[in-house]
């Protein structure tokens, strides 16, 4: 998303500047942007669609993975990570007031909000036809993002269509099934105008094949397993038209050079300064684990926040070319090639090999992989009673991560097929945003949380045990925000928080 990032901070900078100037309170609508005179022109269309992706950096750069991870079994805290809200995501003591699951529910309501905006006022324009529709359909299969984030997260969750004001955004919840038919229609709407590619300097945006198989991934969170297998196999069955396939080496998906390649579906581009690096080497690098600390790395910081818990790395084989991409312990100086050993492993899907500065790291992060897809696809056949040819699917994902055959899966019952293809999700998908949905869709969450707890307790911290005596069955939802709670009089708290 280069192009898209950087015409947005020359269209955030400008109002930026504005609304910093002392005379930001005085009703003048010469000094800022107002909505009846600003849709005129291509350029408000495509301005205005770029403020949507943009809102994809604030849940998509940390925020959707500490709550996949952090309240599930992939991630822990760190010795870096003081923050109380995250000790009690990871504890299970969460309550209404979490300032996570808070920013969680209104960044995605701020892009529904651009996303309304974008989508009421982009076909009022005089500009190309093909081009004014495709703005729509990607306006659009941004909105169905941020609402199936908060359904999945929330449940039933206001349903806002409309210009958002203050009285728009307060109301009663919706069903949640309504909510899913609204996240439907917009992805089957963006599909049919979304093109399949576009040229490399527009690289980034959703296209046909990503709004297919998110609509896919939605059929399958339903359990709506026949229509997601039709769904996915639009795409999956016909890969060539879409360019997509499976890189040979698992790592090359967060190299710069491979990482927009044929897995990339639809991802959060980083960049270099003056772009956006994301924080993810800087939250997970080592730093009290390695003698001598980050600075033997010649690294400016590093705070290892963020860290993956034993259950998680003990899952996977030393076979598995997946365990040496996705941590590390060894790390060589940048000062003198030297090698330091971190006493625990560290997360290193994101990190940048040669980057001095962590807060620079250009390594993009994934919303939608194909080996996602293809995972997908492979449960979906399972359901519907097509096991064998599902192991064709899950076994592409399994040779490429063993660079062999020698450890595909054989003669799969539907049983041990779904334990089989769910664990394949973990080991392939961590650290990618998917886990907490995984549990709670599977519903495994509260079970597997009990499991993970005895695990932790045994090989790592006994004071793990807390998990299994905190973890209650209506976390299978998170808490509505006590401060819409408040706000709103209509809107009612999940149970028992």
């Amino acid at each position: 998303m280069k192009k898209i990032y950087i015409s947005l901070i020359m269209f955030i900078g400008t109002g930026f500047l504005v609304s910093c100037n002392e005379e930001f309170l005085k009703e003048s609508p010469e000094d800022r942007f107002v909505i009846d005179n600003f849709y005129s022109s291509r350029t408000d269309a495509e301005a205005a669609v770029t403020a949507v992706y943009q809102q994809l950096y604030s849940i998509y750069e940390r925020h959707i993975f500490l709550l996949n991870a952090l309240p599930a079994d992939d991630e822990k805290n760190g010795l870096g990570m003081p923050n109380q809200y995250l000790q009690n995501l990871e504890y299970m003591r969460y309550t209404s007031e979490n300032q996570f699951t808070r920013e969680m529910w209104q960044r995605n309501y701020s892009g529904i909000s651009r996303a309304n905006t974008a989508i009421i006022n982009i076909p009022n324009i005089n500009m190309d036809e093909n081009l004014r529709s495709r703005l729509v359909g990607e306006a659009k299969f941004l909105r169905a993002l941020y609402y199936f984030n908060l359904v999945r997260f929330y449940g039933d969750v206001p349903l806002i269509l409309k210009l958002e004001t203050v009285e728009d955004a307060m109301g009663e919840r919706t069903p949640a099934a309504q909510v899913y038919e609204q996240i439907i229609q917009d992805l089957m709407e963006a599909e049919t105008v979304l093109p399949i590619s576009y040229s490399d300097s527009e690289i980034g945006r959703a296209t046909k094949g990503a709004a297919k198989i998110l609509l896919g991934k939605v059929y399958l969170t339903m359990h709506e397993y026949q229509k997601a297998t039709d769904k996915l196999a639009e795409v999956v069955e016909n890969e060539g038209t879409y360019g997509y396939g499976l890189h040979e080496n698992f790592g090359d998906n967060w190299e710069p050079a491979t990482e927009n390649g044929m897995e990339m579906v639809f991802s959060i581009e980083f960049m270099d300064p003056p772009g956006n690096g994301n924080s993810a080497m800087i939250l997970q690098g080592p730093k009290y684990s390695l003698p001598g600390g980050f600075g033997v790395l010649g690294l400016t910081n590093s705070n290892e926040a963020d860290i993956p818990t034993r259950d998680l790395y003990d899952r996977f084989s030393d076979e598995d070319e997946r365990k040496a991409a996705t941590f590390t312990t060894d790390f060589v100086s940048l000062i003198d090639g030297s090698v330091h050993t971190s006493s625990i492993p560290i997360f290193t899907k994101y990190w940048e090999e040669g980057e001095n500065n962590p807060a620079n790291s250009d390594a993009n992060m994934h919303v939608i992989r194909y080996a996602d897809a293809l995972l997908m696809y492979a449960e979906a056949l399972n359901e519907i009673g097509q096991t064998p040819k599902a192991l064709t699917y899950l076994n592409r994902v399994r040779e490429r991560a063993f660079n062999n055959s020698e450890h595909n899966y054989v003669g799969l019952s539907a049983d041990d097929f779904r334990t089989a293809v769910w664990l394949e999700r973990r080991l392939e998908l961590a650290m990618e945003g998917h886990r907490w949905f995984d549990l709670v869709r599977t519903d495994r969450f509260i079970e597997r949380m009990i499991e993970h707890a005895a695990y932790e307790a045994s090989v790592a911290e006994s004071n793990k045990v807390e998990i299994a005596q905190n973890i209650k069955d209506y976390m299978i939802l998170m808490p509505i925000p006590q401060r819409e709670v408040d706000l709103n009089g209509d809107l009612q708290q999940n149970p028992g928080y």
